[in-house]
């Protein structure tokens, strides 16, 4: 008569390390995909151009009003 509570638990068991092991997985998985997203270098790499660009006509427009401050018309 004891038997059976006892299957039942150990199903329930198996059943809950299933489940941890598969949310271990998917918080793996999800650990990966913030590392990738968030790593520095391959960010950089990829954003390079664009922020190279920006800096290039900030210094241009810097440099033409501070060549017209010193310039007369």
């Amino acid at each position: 008569m004891s038997i059976q509570p006892v299957d039942d638990l150990a199903l329930k068991a198996i059943e809950q390390r299933h489940q941890l092991h598969d949310r271990a997985e998917e918080l793996k998985g999800k650990i990966q995909v913030t590392r990738e997203k968030l790593d520095i270098k391959r960010n950089a790499r990829e954003k390079f151009a664009g922020a190279a660009v920006a800096v290039a006509a900030v210094g241009l427009l810097t440099g033409f009003a501070t060549a017209g401050m010193f310039t007369r018309r």
